[in-house]
């Protein structure tokens, strides 16, 4: 039974109550549905930081957001490369040295269709690295100060998940033999997605306390394929986003800010717009793949994920 608790407009800005003393923590929170989800959230009083890849992009938010809001305004950014998971560690240990609270950890940022394989700084095929490990070890490292908090981590993830293997490709992680963008994209949001049903499953195991959310933005004007998409795919999108088949930003953004936010939310589901193929409209709960929580495969991701980066989990 899907979760029609928001009525037939679904989950609007209008779900939204007061967040202050609340603090959110978002990674590519400077540009698209990042930057909306922050803005959204500070309209209400929360407290956003940041973590993002560019610090002039970071520090130029930061300056237009204190100017929407006033100065006192509570946003602000550490500098993390989710593609290089030194800097994701650095990241961590800064915020854990200044931060006593997490409400919700939004794992917003990535890559997409890259059109010729790249490697991370770790050796990583470069979407399934930024996009997975590098979040992998960011909630693991931020996972107790989330319990502590009875916080959550909500997963960003993409329609994108359908289009490719449908599975983990396991005996070659990074695509050497049979690159191409979409299936590769599709695949780093398939693991993500993976990682977070897993982890829902070792937080009840461990009777821990935090929540953990997947959604997606449907198909929303945000900046994600304009940089790191190759020449055509670029075009095509801009194209589209200048019709009524692509929603706003903002729009994009209510998925993340709902599953940070709401109660009385669903875990083993896939929240996003409802209309037209799940890709605009009203948000809500939408439709779920089995395959996206096999076990067998979900376990296995986790254990070499875990091997992978370097990071074994307390859980």
């Amino acid at each position: 039974m899907k979760h029609k608790q928001f009525g037939p407009k679904g989950w609007t800005l209008d779900n939204l109550g007061p967040q202050a003393g609340k603090t959110y923590v978002i990674t590519g929170g400077n540009a698209g549905a990042g930057y909306q989800a922050t803005r959204i959230l500070l309209t209400k009083g929360a407290k956003v930081i940041m973590l993002n890849r560019s610090a002039e992009r970071s520090e130029a938010a930061v300056k237009d957001l204190k100017a929407e809001f006033g100065a006192d305004a509570q946003v602000s950014y550490i500098r993390m490369d989710l593609s290089d998971l030194a800097s994701v560690r650095q990241a961590a240990t800064e915020l854990l040295a200044h931060t006593s609270q997490i409400d919700a950890l939004i794992c917003n940022a990535a890559i997409a269709q890259v059109p010729t394989q790249k490697f991370t700084k770790d050796g990583f095929e470069s979407q399934l690295g930024t996009n997975h490990y590098g979040h992998f070890v960011l909630c693991g490292m931020l996972f107790d100060l989330l319990d502590k908090s009875h916080g959550r981590i909500v997963v960003v993830a993409s329609l994108g998940y359908k289009l490719g293997i449908r599975t983990i490709q396991f005996d070659d992680m990074n695509w050497d033999k049979n690159y191409s963008a979409n299936p590769v994209y599709s695949q780093s949001k398939l693991a993500q997605m993976m990682f977070a049903y897993e982890l829902q499953d070792k937080v009840k195991a461990a009777n821990k306390n935090v929540k953990v959310y997947v959604c997606h933005p449907g198909a929303s004007a945000t900046s994600l394929i304009s940089t790191s998409g190759g020449f055509l795919t670029r075009a095509v999108w801009w194209f589209m986003s200048k019709t009524p088949m692509v929603q706003s930003a903002e729009r994009g953004a209510f998925p993340e800010v709902m599953c940070a936010t709401a109660d009385g939310l669903a875990e083993r589901a896939f929240y996003g717009p409802t209309k037209r193929m799940e890709t605009v409209g009203p948000v809500g709960e939408g439709t779920l793949e089995p395959y996206a929580y096999d076990k067998a495969v979900m376990s296995n991701l986790w254990d070499v994920s875990e091997e992978a980066t370097g990071f074994k989990w307390k859980i």
